[in-house]
Parts: C-alpha cells; structure tokens; sequence
C-alpha cells in the first residue's frame, strides 16, 4: 500500500524565470505568469501550498492586446467616498503605469486568498530589458513564454 504523498515547505525549491513582454498578447502573457508563480508546472503542484516560482518580466510597455481593448478595457477604482468611482482605460494605464495591466491581469488569475499575495510578491515586473535580478535568474524563457 503506498502512502499519498504531501508537500512539506522544506521540499520547494523556487527557481527564477525571466520573460518577455515584448510583440505578446496581454492575456496569453498573464496566464503563462500565473501558471508559473502557482507552481503547476512542476509534478509537485498542491492547491493548498505555495508551490510556485518567482517570475520577472521585461518590457512591460511593449505588451500587445487585441481588437479595441486598448481603449474599451476599464481599470475601476473606489475612493470610499459617494461618487467616488474613478475609471481609467488601458490606453491610458499603459502610458502612465506599464507595469500595472499585468499586475492587474495576473492578479486576477491567482487565488483570492492568502496563498495569491504571497504568490503576487514573488512577481517582478520591469519597463525596459533591464531589471535588478540578473544574479538570480538562471532560467531564461522565450519571447513567447514556452520552454
């Protein structure tokens, strides 16, 4: 009879990936994001652990979406106060904070739990090729996030 097998903290190894936003499209960039700071990627994957790696992301302002999102698309946000409900649309985060529609975009795809702050904290996004993290990471991906 074999025994189930559970993941303890001391059997994760976090590993460093470097991928570029540049010519990809902000959905499929995202959910390759995710993917990798959840941990499904490795055989050891569990729901209730935080499995995942870190993830840093380079040319965030070069980042692609389709049809009229550019303009369509809405960030909202609330001041707490009456009629305080602010919009801003992609265009416009784009030019302001770059970084931001892919934090917004892979927060979305992440637990909304404890487990999806740690695994937000873990994500490293950068306007430009050039980030801090050049000691740490090993694992360089393609353009298009596939190994």
């Amino acid at each position: 009879m074999e025994k189930t097998y559970s993941v303890r903290a001391s059997d994760i190894k976090r590993e460093w990936h470097t991928l570029d936003a540049a010519d990809v499209v902000l959905g499929k960039l995202a959910t390759r994001i995710a993917s990798l700071l959840m941990g499904k990627h490795k055989p050891m994957f569990s729901r209730n652990m935080d499995t995942g790696d870190f993830v840093v992301v380079i040319n965030a302002e070069k980042v692609h979406v389709t049809g009229n999102k550019a303009k369509q698309k809405l960030y909202y946000r609330h001041s707490g106060y009456p009629g305080g409900l602010k919009s801003i649309s992609l265009e416009a985060m784009m030019q302001i904070h770059p970084t931001r529609a892919i934090e917004y975009a892979v927060k979305g795809m992440l637990p909304h739990t404890r487990l999806g702050d740690g695994m937000m904290k873990r994500l490293k996004v950068y306007t430009g090729s050039a980030h801090p993290h050049q000691s740490q990471v090993a694992a360089t991906l393609a353009k298009t996030g596939k190994e």
